[in-house]
């Protein structure tokens, strides 16, 4: 077996957590996947190389039969019968115990975007889910406040989301070279609570991010199953949902789930990482894929409304769930004008949702949980959810997924103010530890400040001509940046705000684009 070097400083409470047995249980992963992956990691590299010659995506040929075949996905647990409201957020030990007492569905524990992978946040917040898992979480505030589950209170079911396959976890080395992040806090997380779980009458569920292809849906029905024989834990305990938020993904979403159809319990409109890899994939594929601001960029446009229909329409034919996407509008307790003009725009969202077949949604703070709730309720009645609602009324083609062009609006000076603002911000609080960062009354993660990043480089890139009449240069990005810096000093310690400036300025303006921001970014936290 590979030897096992944990390189990261002792973290408080977390020796149960980094135990022997859990080290060599991470190594046995490892050993069985760490190939498969790096495998599928240069298929996503070639894929896209692809798509810049043909600046085209369609659907496979070599699956048509699944697609058109009739098969159904295991059907869910009695735990994620009711999936109508789930609240996402980083697993910190505050946002733990608010997210448990919510009166959500689901909670999302979230160790991805919303995350960052300082290493007292991974290992501290696996130490959280454990607790959380056996009711034993309570929190103490700086300012002396107390926060304990409630008694008597139905809790939400805990869905982990691990990192995506293309990220690492340096702070652990397998065999001589750095673990891989999603092997990392899925390992972690069934080795502890599996088993207790299944005894609980829960089990062990998870959100799967970022996947590019049914292979590496696949790779990921291997690792479930390789765990469950591993540990002892019954065949087909566990269950995932898959996040659909890349455009090569909206086009293999049948065979996703056929992937994993005996651990599939449905899929999610991951819609910011979307428009992100929308955006990624068709950078340099000319002006019909250039985007307007990206705040004029609605789930009414036809690309994302094709998608989220293509979704609705492909988890109900296949008895799977489709989940909304993420509401970013926070209320702000201190101004009640931007609380009610943010409540009516999640309203808005989610009974349109609702209205289109989904069987739940996204919300990202407390407050808005009961939105949620009453939006989906007016809809569902008393039923749980609208897996009997088959939309076989939509037919998405794949020029609709693709008619980016169709989107209305420009791009404009203040889309660039803001891009870059909301980009540097991010950043900060990204390194510092913080990957949830209420910006204007907007919850960002690390998807919408991918947004805002290449959206500046796609637009450079293709001399994207801005309401001002001026043609959007590497030169004014770097004024606004620098200007924006100035702003920012003395809102921002100093240091921070310095190297995200120099964060943002490397991932929009270099010449080659950046996969993830996060990459570099993860270089430069301890």
């Amino acid at each position: 077996m590979s030897d096992v070097r944990v390189l990261g400083a002792e973290v408080e409470a977390t020796e149960e957590i980094r135990s022997p047995e859990a080290l060599r249980f991470l190594a046995e992963l490892h050993e069985a996947f760490a190939g498969t992956r790096a495998e599928l990691l240069a298929a996503r590299a070639r894929r896209r190389a692809q798509v810049a010659e043909t600046g085209r995506l369609d659907w496979l040929e070599e699956t048509r039969t699944i697609r058109e075949g009739q098969w159904q996905v295991a059907p869910a647990p009695p735990a994620l019968h009711d999936r109508r409201v789930e609240i996402t957020g980083p697993t910190d030990r505050k946002m733990t115990v608010n997210a448990l007492n919510s009166q959500a569905k689901v909670w999302l524990a979230d160790l991805e975007d919303s995350n960052t992978p300082h290493w007292a946040n991974v290992l501290g917040g696996q130490r959280n889910l454990y607790d959380a898992v056996r009711g034993q979480i309570t929190y103490d505030s700086p300012e002396g406040k107390h926060y304990a589950l409630h008694e008597g209170q139905q809790r939400p079911a805990i869905v982990v989301r691990p990192r995506g396959w293309h990220l690492d976890e340096r702070n652990i080395e397998i065999g001589g070279r750095p673990a891989i992040g999603a092997l990392v806090d899925f390992g972690l997380y069934f080795f502890h609570n599996a088993a207790y779980l299944l005894e609980h009458g829960s089990g062990p569920y998870f959100y799967l991010p970022k996947m590019e292809s049914h292979l590496e849906a696949r790779l990921w029905a291997e690792v479930f199953a390789h765990a469950e024989a591993a540990l002892g834990i019954p065949r087909g305990s566990v269950r995932a949902t898959v996040l659909i938020e890349t455009i090569p993904a909206a086009f293999e979403m049948d065979e996703i789930l056929y992937e994993l159809r005996e651990y599939a319990s449905g899929l999610n409109a991951g819609r910011w990482d979307y428009l992100f890899s929308v955006i990624k994939y068709f950078r340099d594929a000319g002006e019909r894929f250039v985007l307007p601001d990206r705040d004029g960029v609605t789930m009414t446009a036809p690309f994302m409304r094709a998608y989220t229909e293509l979704l609705v329409r492909t988890c109900h034919r296949r008895g799977a769930y489709a989940i909304g996407g993420m509401a970013a509008f926070i209320p702000n307790r201190r101004d009640p004008q931007v609380t009610e003009r943010a409540l009516a725009k999640v309203h808005e969202d989610k009974r349109r949702e609702a209205a289109a077949g989904f069987d739940g949604s996204w919300v990202a703070h407390p407050d808005l949980v009961a939105i949620c709730a009453e939006e989906f309720g007016a809809v569902l009645g008393d039923r749980p959810n609208q897996l009997d609602r088959l939309r076989e009324d939509v037919e998405v083609t794949a020029d609709e997924l693709l008619d980016v062009a169709a989107t209305p609006g420009q791009a404009t000076e203040r889309g660039v103010r803001s891009a870059v603002d909301v980009g540097v911000r991010y950043i900060a609080s990204w390194l510092g530890g913080n990957g949830a960062a209420a910006i204007h009354n907007l919850m960002e993660d690390a998807a919408t400040a991918e947004i805002s990043r290449s959206q500046l480089w796609q637009w450079i890139h293709n001399g994207t001509r801005l309401d001002t009449g001026a043609v959007l240069t590497a030169e004014l990005v770097r004024e606004i940046l620098a200007e924006t810096g100035a702003e920012l000093a003395g809102e921002i310690p100093a240091d921070r705000l310095e190297t995200a400036v120099e964060i943002f300025g490397e991932v929009a303006l270099a010449e080659e684009f950046a996969d993830f921001l996060t990459l570099p970014a993860y270089q430069r936290i301890s």
